[in-house]
């Protein structure tokens, strides 16, 4: 399993996480900024394509329990970060 492509996946997971709370939490700050950060930057960062690619090869080898498990990893641990980075910015928020 390439563990770079589950290192954008979950870094960019956590940092969509702090600018969905940050965007939401700044409301002066231009939408298109918002579309620029998550959309096209994490957007880019994040790497839905090269995922599939890889939990679809196993598949077609017939290695379905490594598909399973690539696949619930990337899932998983996208959304335990993206919560992670949600909670931290909200933190920072509530302290300031």
């Amino acid at each position: 399993m390439p563990l770079g492509t589950l290192a954008a996946n979950l870094i960019g997971g956590y940092v969509i996480g702090v600018a969905a709370v940050v965007f939401t939490a700044r409301v002066g700050l231009p939408p298109e900024w918002r579309l620029f950060v998550i959309t096209g930057f994490l957007g880019g960062l994040t790497t839905f394509s090269t995922y599939s690619v890889e939990v679809m090869t196993h598949a077609v080898q017939g290695e379905f329990g490594w598909a399973i498990a690539v696949a619930a990893l990337h899932l998983t641990g996208s959304f335990t970060l993206t919560a992670l980075g949600m909670w931290t910015a909200r933190a920072w928020f509530a302290a300031a």
